[in-house]
């Protein structure tokens, strides 16, 4: 029987996916897909699970597409490459988004084409110091995709995006934490566990007001002032009719550590 692709974990509040192909640098097959779907699935279900935590098993975290499921041969018809992103990683980006519950990303080694711009889909993103984030399709003939042409112009620029886009550079995490693409820039030997304790962390917090805030943000690209501060005042709206808000303000006069349920 062959390893699974996608390892869960649930523990307590946090469930932890790790992509399992180490052999291949956790490059997607349509297998992989598939399992990493039924992880997301059954973190969608689970009401007890606050946080999740995404990491790769091995020497990297994602090298992106597997090229030897997407080359065609001498005479063959072209592959559909954008079947290909219809069928697999949209959805899976936009599941990540919509996600109503933070998504921590623990990037190890190499993020590559597809595999750097799923970090990016991620809420908060720490990578190892000797990660490097790598837009590689360029090299091959091809487009950014995954959000390669949308998440890197509004975290580090147009300029900077571009020269990402069209060179195919690694970028060293360190730069990367100084371009703002990432959260934070640790040592490899702390990463997991810095990564483990600010999924913790975020468990214990109000997930329904979290889960807000990501909605805003993700608006936020495509609104202009004014319909952003209807949509915030929508969501506030929403937040101050929940238990964790009642909860937070009640702690926050008597001068206590609040105890949130994630209602």
């Amino acid at each position: 029987m062959s390893a699974p692709l996608i390892l869960l974990d649930i523990a307590g509040a946090v469930a932890t996916v790790t992509l399992n192909r180490p052999d291949k640098l956790n490059a997607f097959n349509e297998a992989m897909h598939g399992e990493l779907a039924c992880a997301l699935d059954r973190i969608e279900d689970d009401g007890a699970v606050r946080a999740v935590l995404l990491t790769g098993a091995g020497r990297g975290f994602c090298a992106g597409q597997d090229l030897g499921d997407r080359v065609m041969g001498e005479g063959q018809e072209p592959i559909d490459l954008g079947e290909t992103l219809e069928r697999f990683y949209n959805p899976l980006i936009r599941r990540i988004r919509r996600l109503e519950r933070p998504v921590v990303c623990a990037v190890n080694g190499v993020a590559a084409g597809a595999g750097a711009n799923l970090a990016l889909a991620c809420d908060i993103v720490l990578a190892g110091r000797s990660a490097a984030f790598i837009q590689a399709f360029c090299r091959i003939g091809l487009v950014p995709d995954s959000g390669g042409t949308w998440f890197p112009p509004r975290l580090v620029g147009r300029a900077r995006a571009t020269g990402l886009a069209m060179l195919g550079e690694p970028l060293p995490a360190e730069r990367a934490e100084a371009w703002g693409l990432i959260w934070r820039c640790v040592d490899d030997a702390q990463l997991i566990e810095e990564a483990r304790a600010l999924a913790r962390h975020l468990a214990t917090q109000p997930t329904r007001g979290l889960g807000l805030i990501k909605r805003a943000l993700n608006a936020s690209p495509g609104n202009d002032l004014d319909v952003q501060l209807d949509l915030e005042r929508d969501l506030q709206r929403e937040a101050g009719r929940t238990e964790d808000y009642r909860e937070g303000a009640r702690a926050f006069l008597e001068k206590r550590r609040p105890a949130f349920k994630g209602r």
